[in-house]
């Protein structure tokens, strides 16, 4: 809920005029609260997913992902932005050339099924096209980092590979992280993913 973030809604779709607050399915009228209800709801919502792994099938699978982890706070979890967005004077994907970019996504998962398990730089460069492309898409009006961060680790698991994007008090892989997606370099999310990804150990 960055201050940086600017939004097209001047039907306050998404937003109670009243608060600025994402209207939310808890009547949660304070931002404190509601950032700390969300963070909850989403981290139970994550374990989950940790336990019982969603099997990443295509672009519908990130609607999947997104919808599970924020069913407990928005009605319009796992369903695509209707709303402009920008970030720092860039704009992100617009609205009327989803169904194009959806297709696209598709082509660059459909090239990652077919790299061997093995190949874990040719792994990692696919991982951060895939990356670059789908935060650029940006297909949810807030819950984008989250869900793509979860979804990246879903595509890795079907190769036998771990990737955490959100380590726990580890600031290098959060700004390498931060930099790679907002200026879209893809070479640093390359080097980023390569480091992280590891043969899944059962």
């Amino acid at each position: 809920m960055s201050n940086s973030y600017k939004y097209i809604d001047p039907d306050f779709t998404y937003t109670d005029p009243k608060t600025g607050l994402l209207r939310n399915l808890q009547d949660i009228t304070d931002p404190d609260v509601l950032l700390f209800v969300e963070s909850g709801a989403v981290t139970k919502r994550l374990q989950e997913l940790y336990e019982n792994p969603y099997k990443i099938r295509g672009v519908d699978s990130l609607f999947e992902i997104h919808r599970h982890l924020f069913q407990d706070l928005y009605v319009w979890a796992g369903k695509k932005r209707i709303v402009e967005i920008s970030k720092d004077g860039k704009q992100f994907f617009p609205t009327s050339h989803f169904d194009t970019a959806f297709g696209y996504i598709d082509q660059l998962l459909g090239e990652f099924n077919k790299i061997p398990k093995g190949n874990k730089r040719l792994l990692a460069e696919k991982l951060a096209e895939i990356l670059d492309n789908v935060n650029y898409l940006h297909p949810f009006r807030e819950g984008n980092g989250r869900t793509q961060r979860e979804f990246l680790r879903l595509l890795a698991l079907k190769k036998g590979l771990t990737l955490n994007l959100n380590p726990p008090d580890n600031k290098s892989v959060y700004e390498r992280y931060m930099k790679g997606t907002i200026k879209s370099d893809v070479k640093t999310l390359t080097e980023l993913i390569f480091e992280l990804i590891h043969t899944y150990d059962k």
